[in-house]
C-alpha cells in the first residue's frame, strides 16, 4: 500500500446515522479510540461501544445551544497535524493532542430545510459551521487523515476497515477528500443561492450533484454528460438510455407540451414540432399530429399530455420513433409498445423545472429567464379592418404556442387545433413562409381558412401577401417593425385579419 496510515483515533459527529452501526462495530474491533458529541455520542453508547466525549478531550463544554462544540485546537490540531513534521509532532505531545486519523462528519440538512418552506430563523440554524470546518480540515490533510463526509460512503469505508484492518492508502484518502470537497462546495453554493435570491450579486454559480455519462455528445467524437436526476423526472418502461440528442429533443418536447391543457400529442425532430394536434381524444390527436408531416415523424420524439391507451399505442406502433413520453400508459399499451426494442418509453413524473436557462458561450456563460409567456386572444390587438373570427382567434392562440417553441426564423400554419405546416430555422422570414407553403402542399393540406403565426415582426409586406395568396385568412405577429403599416395595408388589401401581440418569441 502507498503511504499507509493506520487508523488509531476517530472523530464521529453526524446528523444522519443510517448505516453507521457497522462502522462503529468495525472501529471497536480494531481498538480505535472514538471521539464524539451530542446525539452521535449517545447513539454510539447505545451500541455498547466505548466512546470519549469531545468535551472530555477539550475540557470545554458544548456552548451556545450546541453552536460551538468541536471548534477547538485539541480537535483541529489532531486533524491538521502533519505526521512527517517533527515540529507538529512535538506540539501535539506538548499540548496532549491525539492524532485523529479518521473523521466521519456530515452537514446539517440546509437544502432540505429551505425546500420545506421553513422560516429564515430555522434555515439559518441549518448553516453548518463546525461540520464543514472539520470536513475541510480533514480533506486538506488527506495525506494523513481519512474524511468521510457522506453516509453514501459508509459501505466503502466499512470494506476498507474490514479488509485492510484499519489501514488506508493515499489513493483512498485522496478519493475521499475529493468527494468531501465536492460536498462542501455544493453546500456553500446552496447557502449563497439562498442569500442571493434577489440576484443583487450578479455571479454565476451552479452545483448539481448527480450526473449520467452519455454514450457520446451531439456527435460520436464528442463526450457527453448529463448533470441532473433523470430518474426523478422519468420512469423508463422500455429501451436504452437517452442520448445527448434525445435529451435535447425531450427538453424541447416537454416545454412545448406544457403549453396545452386539452388532449395533445406532439412529434418533434431536432427540437422542432413536425406534427402537433389537440383533440377530444388522445388517439385522434395522434392521427392528426402524424398527418402534418409523416415523413419527418420517422425517428422522432413523441410526447403526450394524457394517458396512452392500447388503441393509440397500436397506431403509434406503426412508425419508427426514438422516444415516447406520456404521463401514464395502460398495461396493454405498454405490452404493445414493447414489441420493438429500439425505442425508449418514458413516464413523465411531476417535477418542478428550472426558471432559468444558461449555456456556455465564448469565454463565459449566458443566462436568461425562460420564455414562460404566451399571448392568448386577450393579448391580441387587431390592427386591420377585418376582425378575426372566434375560431381564428383560437387557431392563432394554438399557432402562437407552437411558433414560440420553433427555431427562428419561423412561420407556422394552423387550423382547427392542428399544425398544418411550418417553416423553421431559415435566414429570412419569407423563406420560412415559402417552406411552410411547400410543406403544406406536399402533405395535402388546404390552407384556405388557415391562420399564420410569426415569431417576430415582418420587415416587409411580402410575407403577408404570399400568405394571403396561399389561403391564409388571419395572421399573428408581435409587431415592432418601422414598416408595420406596410404589412397592415397589405392585409387590408387582401381582406385578411391581422393581430399584434407586442411580444417576440425568438428561439435560437
Amino acid at each position: 500500500m502507498s503511504h499507509p496510515v493506520q487508523i488509531k483515533n476517530a472523530l464521529i459527529s453526524v446528523y444522519y446515522k443510517d448505516n453507521l452501526e457497522p462502522i462503529i462495530h468495525e472501529l471497536s474491533r480494531l481498538g480505535v479510540n472514538i471521539y464524539s458529541t451530542g446525539g452521535t455520542e449517545t447513539f454510539i453508547r447505545s451500541l455498547g461501544a466505548e466512546v470519549i466525549a469531545v468535551e472530555d478531550l477539550t475540557s470545554y463544554p458544548s456552548i451556545l445551544g450546541g453552536r460551538v462544540k468541536t471548534l477547538h485546537p485539541k480537535v483541529f490540531g489532531g486533524i491538521l497535524a502533519r505526521r512527517n513534521f517533527e515540529s507538529d509532532e512535538q506540539q501535539l505531545a506538548q499540548y496532549e493532542i491525539p492524532e485523529i486519523d479518521l473523521v466521519i462528519v456530515d452537514l446539517y440538512p440546509f437544502e432540505e430545510t429551505v425546500k420545506s418552506g421553513a422560516g429564515q430563523a430555522d434555515v439559518i440554524e441549518k448553516i453548518d459551521i463546525g461540520g464543514i470546518s472539520l470536513i475541510r480540515a480533514a480533506a486538506k490533510n488527506f495525506k494523513d487523515v481519512v474524511i468521510v463526509a457522506s453516509k453514501d460512503d459508509y459501505i466503502e469505508l466499512g470494506e476498507i476497515l474490514k479488509t485492510q484492518n484499519g489501514k488506508t492508502t493515499i489513493d483512498q484518502r485522496r478519493s475521499f477528500a475529493q468527494r468531501a470537497f465536492n460536498i462542501t462546495s455544493h453546500y456553500d453554493t446552496a447557502i449563497f443561492e439562498y442569500f442571493n435570491q434577489d440576484e443583487q450579486l450578479p455571479v454565476f454559480k451552479q452545483s448539481i450533484q448527480k450526473s449520467q455519462t452519455l454514450r457520446y455528445g451531439e456527435n460520436p467524437h464528442q463526450k457527453g454528460v448529463f448533470y441532473g436526476n433523470l430518474d426523478a423526472m422519468f420512469t423508463k418502461l422500455h429501451g436504452k438510455e437517452l442520448s445527448y440528442n434525445n435529451l435535447v429533443d425531450v427538453d424541447a418536447a416537454v416545454s412545448l407540451i406544457d403549453e396545452f391543457t386539452e388532449p395533445t400529442i406532439a412529434i418533434l425532430k431536432h427540437t422542432n414540432a413536425c406534427g402537433i394536434a389537440s383533440r377530444s381524444f388522445i388517439k385522434e390527436a395522434w392521427i392528426d399530429a402524424l398527418a402534418c408531416d409523416p415523413v419527418s415523424a420517422f425517428g422522432g420524439v413523441i410526447i403526450a399530455n394524457e394517458e396512452i391507451d392500447a388503441d393509440t399505442a397500436r397506431e403509434i406502433n406503426k412508425i419508427f420513433f426514438e422516444v415516447l413520453i406520456a404521463p401514464a400508459y395502460t398495461d396493454e399499451a405498454v405490452q404493445v409498445l414493447r414489441e420493438k426494442k429500439n425505442r425508449i418509453i418514458l413516464i413523465r413524473q411531476p417535477v418542478e423545472l428550472p426558471l432559468k436557462q444558461f449555456k456556455t458561450l465564448l469565454n463565459g456563460v449566458i443566462e436568461q429567464d425562460k420564455d414562460l409567456v404566451v399571448e392568448g386572444p386577450d393579448q391580441m390587438r387587431t390592427v386591420t379592418e377585418k376582425q378575426p373570427t372566434e375560431q381564428e382567434l383560437k387557431d392563432l392562440f394554438f399557432a402562437n404556442k407552437v411558433v414560440k417553441h420553433t427555431k427562428s426564423n419561423t412561420i407556422v400554419f394552423a387550423k382547427n387545433n392542428q399544425l398544418m405546416a411550418s417553416g423553421v430555422g431559415q435566414t429570412s422570414r419569407v423563406d420560412s413562409l415559402k417552406q411552410a407553403v411547400i410543406k403544406a402542399a406536399e402533405f395535402g393540406f388546404d390552407l384556405n381558412g388557415a391562420v399564420m403565426a410569426s415569431d417576430a415582426f415582418f420587415p416587409f409586406n411580402d410575407c403577408v401577401q404570399l400568405a394571403a395568396e396561399a389561403g391564409i385568412t388571419a395572421v399573428l405577429q408581435p409587431g415592432g417593425s418601422i414598416k408595420d403599416q406596410d404589412s397592415i395595408d397589405m392585409a387590408n388589401q387582401k381582406r385578411i385579419s391581422m393581430v399584434m401581440t407586442g411580444v417576440r418569441h425568438f428561439k435560437h
